[in-house]
């Protein structure tokens, strides 16, 4: 059979060559998009190759704990992108680039993180991006309060040792809480650098996806680092309890921000509070602008740094605040439930040990809550392992006494002795392991195998009981989360002791730059100029 060959036909195969192609170019996209070692670009869509990496703690010098490497359950490759969900397979941001994703790690806050696993982490994830090269971009997620065994700056030195593989060119967008420090040296290696703007951080993942967005578009328009980086140091330390956006004037502070960064020729605009229990130079706050023209940049930075220092005396706790002695008053006559009361000093998720008993032998001792006709009260939470070996042993409904807390911090009140009913039991939480609850009195005590900050009211609920009919609940936290907040019908802040003291004036600074407000309230006003930081590629 002849066949005749026509242009009509001639046009079906073009098509058909065309579909074949297309179809393997989609498949060799879709296979770059999982391979992390591979060294080379996408061959058809040419997408930017952007790394991922980071490690983030928010740790106290102020505490005695110590932070080793297993608290950061560190996720790598394929596992990173559990934390974004902006970078889900489907999303629009994920099919932007080739995301090449290393190491991520994040701990609780706690003590001072071992130079042993400072280096460990930070070598895993220097060999994971030597194996990326060439990189367009890397989206680096940090704290910035992470203080390590021998190092002033860690935050610094992380990303200049990450600058010696990934080279000058590639393209770096930090991402930060706002209780982070930043020092000129981690300012001149980030091209792009942003931070939270709400305490408490309801605006984390927005945040972070602000700085993925930044730096594809960057990458995309080929406009590049911007040209200019202005950085304000602001002698202020307050703590995150005085300075929530929840109320003013950090409200109205913070608010001024987005409106700045609508300006043609700005990138971005942040503001850091800074972390005020940890002795280092870099600790106080800080203003920075980035954008591609000059004098709005630099406006832009020191209208928000005079803004801070002008309404520097207005900050105040978040809530009321009394002694433990007089917030107990206060929740027992309460005609209004849950009270809670925020055992502030020894906060794990500011840094604290987690550990000291000193608040809750007090609240035992009250002849209050003695009884179980007394007023319900739940406290969360102390760890003791002891504890919760021997509960484990005896099961719910049986009799425990054994001891708890003070294994890290001591300082105030030694372990304290725990006697009373088992009334539930959960495994696998995986920052505490296993928890357990004991009843003592009126008084609902979880103790845990591990330090753990109780945020989530399913925290509560999962190991039966319920924190919205309770009359008291005491919490190891400085300002309300959210679920907690919504649920309280009045609130004090205790000012206990421990590691995240909340009287700045009782810790024995020696390394922070001085004068510092409100350190010393009779300093001067200081040069808030701006400080143009030299570009990633300029000495």
């Amino acid at each position: 059979m002849i066949y005749k060959i026509t242009k009509a036909s001639i046009s079906r195969i073009k098509l058909v060559f065309i579909g074949l192609f297309l179809v393997f170019s989609w498949q060799v996209q879709s296979q770059a998009g999982t391979d992390v070692d591979s060294p080379t670009k996408d061959q058809y869509y040419q997408l930017p190759r952007i790394a991922i990496a980071g490690v983030a703690i928010e740790s106290s010098t102020f505490s005695p704990a110590l932070t080793h490497e297993d608290a950061f359950h560190a996720k790598t490759r394929e596992a990173v992108f559990s934390y974004y969900p902006f970078l889900a397979p489907d999303s629009l941001l994920r099919k932007r680039a080739k995301w090449l994703p290393t190491l991520k790690g994040h701990a609780l806050p706690g003590g001072t993180v071992t130079r042993e696993a400072y280096e460990s982490l930070l070598g895993k994830t220097l060999n994971m991006l030597s194996k990326t090269l060439p990189l367009d971009g890397l989206f680096l997620d940090i704290h910035g309060a992470m203080s390590v065994v021998g190092l002033d700056d860690p935050e610094g030195d992380f990303i200049s040792r990450i600058r010696s593989v990934v080279g000058t060119e590639t393209l770096i967008s930090t991402s930060m809480d706002l209780h982070g420090n930043v020092s000129e040296q981690l300012a001149h290696h980030s091209d792009l650098i942003t931070c939270y703007r709400m305490a408490p951080h309801e605006d984390a993942i927005e945040s972070k996806k602000r700085a993925v967005e930044n730096l594809i578009s960057r990458l995309e328009s080929g406009k590049g680092k911007p040209a200019y980086k202005a950085w304000i140091p602001v002698p202020i330390l307050l703590p995150g309890e005085k300075t929530s956006t929840r109320i003013e004037p950090g409200k109205s502070l913070y608010a001024q921000i987005d409106p700045l960064t609508k300006q043609e020729g700005i990138v971005d605009a942040a503001i850091w509070i800074g972390y005020a229990w940890a002795d280092e130079p870099r600790n106080h706050a800080v203003v920075m602008v980035t954008g591609d023209n000059n004098k709005k940049v630099v406006a832009a930075a020191e209208k928000l740094a005079n803004s801070f220092w002008e309404v520097r005396n207005e900050f105040e706790f978040v809530a009321p605040t009394a002694t433990l002695k007089e917030s107990l008053d206060k929740a027992i006559v309460s005609k209004v439930h849950p009270y809670i009361i925020s055992d502030m000093g020894d906060n794990p998720t500011a840094g604290g040990a987690g550990d000291v008993t000193w608040t809750l032998r007090e609240i035992l001792a009250r002849p209050e809550f003695k009884t179980k006709k007394g007023p319900s009260l739940i406290y969360a939470s102390i760890p003791g392992p002891e504890f919760v070996e021997e509960a484990v042993k005896t099961g719910i409904g049986g009799t425990v006494t054994s001891y708890a807390g003070a294994a890290v911090d001591n300082r105030y009140a030694p372990a304290l002795e725990l006697s009373g009913t088992i009334t539930a039991i959960k495994h696998g939480d995986k920052d505490a392991e296993t928890e357990v609850v004991v009843n003592i009195g009126s008084v609902s005590v979880i103790v845990t195998k591990k330090r753990k900050p109780y945020h989530h009211l399913s925290d509560f609920t999962d190991l039966g009981l319920n924190p919205e009919v309770a009359d008291i609940l005491v919490v190891k936290i400085g300002y309300l989360v959210p679920e907690l907040y919504d649920i309280r019908a009045d609130w004090i802040m205790a000012l206990t002791p421990g590691g995240v003291d909340q009287d700045l004036e009782r810790l024995p600074y020696k390394n922070i730059k001085r004068p510092m407000f409100p350190l010393d309230t009779t300093m001067e006003k200081p040069d808030l100029s701006a400080r143009l930081i030299p570009l990633s590629d300029e000495n």
